[in-house]
Parts: structure tokens; sequence; C-alpha cells
């Protein structure tokens, strides 16, 4: 097979990229300098990196990399989000809060009783106050709980504590209303939800009737444990979340999200379980998470922009995943992702890129620095023909066009013999792709290997594996 890739090693003073909001590229170098350099650069690799003038990294002689003007930038994200934890401090205001427990309203807790009307009704009664409150779910119970609907606006600020262990019902025919949902909040602003308890999908009945499971089974949705819909500044923090029947948690067409010191988890084979699933969601923060489920760690979908996630512990499971994107012939962007320390142990892929076939759009603007792999089969990977489906996949000439994606300090050991493997679209070609201080071996000792195909590439520093 022929290998269409342009592969340039330049040293260069600057890599754009969006990932907070932006900033003059003069506070890096001298601006004539910089447009010299720049004209040169977009020269070599043939695409404008300046029609994407949000983050700039440069680079210097040595291969070492660094943001530019980072104070400015510290200083914005220092703003967005002193503004965000003030406005949890000013709902947090305990002069002013009131206190729900649910067992007030009927809840038993004892793993066997529904619990699930006492929950609706104590969630009415606190999302009606006039006043900011904290919702309880007490310590040491079990509660049993059928697909609930925790619906917003409510009238004020308000916390959810869960103390104890949520549990779902395993009887699927409590699902027949709504088989995508298991906990879901939706249309609520200013909501925080935190506790160090535990909410448990008690997902293996719907594990053993997957198609992906047993074959000769017919597809079928699976709930969601928890999903997060149409929200706006929200934190989920200090939570289990354990054993979903599919994903885990979810936040779709939500905003101003903070999601922290989870841990997320269920068995290395249970199907479609994704750890944080991200959809349509703008500024993100996703921080100091250990999840290990039998789908991805992270996956960011169709509409998301400005996604971080930072100190992120994954394994097992399929890595940190932007898409699938462009299925059934759709229209597909994601921009500003920015991933920036992880750690990924025996993983089936480590950082991934997918897109269909047939699909239009864009995913474009990334950044995944400061992250170490060991026995991950697929380290690094863009694979524009992604096909997961019974039966083969039809070539077609429409793609999502994946570009200016940079990937610096990732180290570790592949379980494939090719760690980097960028499999894009001769018709759309992965442009402004950057690799800087890459080091990836094979597990137990060796070289491994690159695959490249249509990409327009550039290697900074000690690149290893390199396109042949």
């Amino acid at each position: 097979m022929a290998h269409h890739h342009r592969s340039t090693t330049i040293f260069f003073p600057f890599f754009v990229m969006v990932v907070v909001s932006s900033f003059s590229f003069s506070s890096c170098i001298h601006h004539e300098h910089m447009l010299e350099d720049h004209n040169r650069f977009q020269e070599e690799i043939g695409y404008d990196f300046q029609a994407y003038p949000l983050y700039t990294s440069q680079v210097d002689i040595h291969g070492r990399g660094q943001l530019c003007d980072m104070n400015s930038t510290n200083q914005i994200e220092d703003e967005r989000i002193s503004s965000f934890d003030g406005l949890i401090r000013q709902f947090s205001d305990d002069s002013a809060r009131s206190t729900i427990v649910v067992d007030n309203y009927g809840a038993k807790g004892d793993g066997s009783s529904d619990d699930t009307k006492a929950f609706q009704d104590a969630w009415n009664q606190s999302c009606s106050s006039t006043s900011p409150v904290t919702f309880v779910v007490s310590r040491g119970k079990q509660y049993l709980l059928k697909p609930i609907t925790f619906s917003g606006p409510c009238n004020s600020p308000l916390t959810l504590q869960i103390y104890g262990t949520l549990k779902a019902s395993d009887n699927r025919g409590d699902y027949r209303v709504d088989g995508r949902h298991w906990i879901l909040f939706q249309r609520i602003k200013n909501l925080t939800v935190e506790g160090g308890g535990t909410i448990n999908g008690n997902g293996n009945i719907w594990w053993q009737n997957s198609c992906k499971i047993n074959k000769t089974l017919p597809c079928k949705e699976a709930p969601t444990a928890v999903t997060f819909y149409d929200c706006q500044n929200i934190i989920v923090e200090n939570l289990n979340i354990e054993d979903a029947q599919q994903m885990h948690i979810s936040f779709e067409q939500c905003s101003n999200v903070q999601a922290s010191n989870l841990v997320v988890k269920s068995p290395e084979k249970s199907p479609n379980t994704d750890g944080i699933h991200v959809a349509n969601t703008h500024n993100i923060q996703i921080s100091s998470c250990t999840i290990g489920t039998g789908d991805d760690c992270i996956s960011i979908s169709n509409g998301s922009q400005n996604v971080q996630a930072s100190d992120i512990i994954c394994g097992p499971g399929h890595g940190i995943s932007i898409g699938s994107l462009g299925a059934k012939n759709s229209e597909a962007r994601v921009s500003g992702v920015f991933v920036n320390g992880a750690n990924l142990s025996g993983t089936t892929n480590g950082i991934r890129i997918k897109t269909w076939q047939g699909g239009s759009g864009s995913a474009s603007n990334m950044k995944f620095q400061n992250i170490q792999m060991q026995n991950v089969e697929n380290p690094i990977i863009i694979d524009q023909n992604y096909c997961d489906q019974p039966t083969p996949c039809t070539h077609q000439e429409s793609a999502v066009q994946v570009k200016n994606v940079f990937y610096q300090n990732i180290s570790g050991t592949s379980a494939s013999d090719i760690a980097i493997n960028f499999d894009c679209s001769k018709s759309y070609p992965c442009e402004g792709i950057l690799l800087q201080n890459v080091d990836l071996v094979k597990e137990g000792g060796g070289a491994s290997n690159a695959s490249c195909n249509n990409i327009h590439l550039i290697n900074v520093g000690t690149v290893s594996p390199r396109c042949p």
C-alpha cells in the first residue's frame, strides 16, 4: 500500500490550538519575527494555522515545548474558574440554606424497597424552594431506584449530597417508557452533586443481554446510569459510579461543567460502558478521575467545544476517544480539546480520534500532552475509516476533516507493533498534525513502528517511532 503523507522535521516558534481563549501572538515573540517564521512554517506544512489564533505553543531549538504567554493563558483560565467558583460559593451559603433528607419522605434505604417516589417527592420540594437547598441521601443505606428524572428549572441553587448508595432496579421492564436513562437531570442550573457515596447501575442483566456479549440477540438500547441534559453551571465531584447499564455518566447539551474526583468502574468485558461521555457540551473540566470500564474512559462526541481533562487514570478500557464522528453521513464538529496529564494502562487504545467514512465537518484544535502509556495496544491513533457494524463499511469519498492536533510529551509502552497509527482519508487528509517529544517502545522491549497514510505531519524533538 502506498503511503501518502508529508513528514517534516522543523523547528518553529509556535503552534496554534483552541483551548481557552484568544490572546496576542506578540507576547511570545517579536511580531516581525513571528510573521517571518509563520510564513516559512505555513509554506512547509501547507496549512494556515493563523486562522485559529487561540492557543499558542513555542518550541525552542532543543525541541522543548512551552505555551506562549502562559501568564495570559493562566489569567484567562483563573478568571473563568474564579467566576465559576464565585457562583458556587454564592449558592453554597450555609446561612440561608435548608436541608431536605430523603428519608423524611418515606425512603427506606434497605436495598429492596422501591424508593423512587420518595426521591421524586423530595426533589420536587427541593426544586421549588425559594432558598438554597441541600438534598441529603443518608450514609450507610442503599436506595433502590427505578428510572427517575430530576427536572428543572429550580427556584434556587441546589446541592445533592449522596452519602449512601443509589442502586438501579435490574428489572428491564421498569425501563419500558424510557430505555435510555436511569437517573436523568434535565434543565437545571447551579447544581452540585457530591458526597462520597456510590451510584450503582446494577448493569449485569443488561450486559448479559447485549448483542456484543451474546451474538444471537438483537442489538437494543440500554440506559445510561447518570445523564445531565441541558444543564448549566454543574459540579459533579467525589462520587463512585459503578456497573452502569451502559454509559456511566453523560453530559449532553450542557455548559460550564466541573467533574472531578470521580471513581468510575465496571468490568473490562462490560459492553459500551463508557466512563465519562461528553456530547454537544461547552466548557467542561474533567479532573482527578480514575476510570476503568469496558469502553472509552472518556468519549467526546459531536458538538463539544472547550473540553479539558487533566490528571486522568484510565484502564482497563478503550482509552480517551474523540468520536466516533460522522456516522450515517452526518456532519460533526469537535474543537478545543486539551488533555494534560493522563496515565493509561492496559487499554485497547490510548489517544484516539475516530471518524466514519461519508461524514462531514471537522475535529480540530486539540492538544494531548504529558501522557504516560503502559501496555497500550494503540497508543496514538487517528482512524478516519472507523467502522463499528457487523458488515463491512462501503468506501465513501466524504470525511470529517481532522486538523491541528498536537501530541507532546507522550511516552511508554505499546502492546502492539504499531504504536502510532494515522489512517487518514485520501480525500480529506489529516492536516497540521504535530508530534513533539514522543517515545513509545514495545512492551517487553524493542522498537515499535508507525503507520501513516494521507497525513501532513511535523516531528519536533525526539519522536519515536516515526512515520516511514
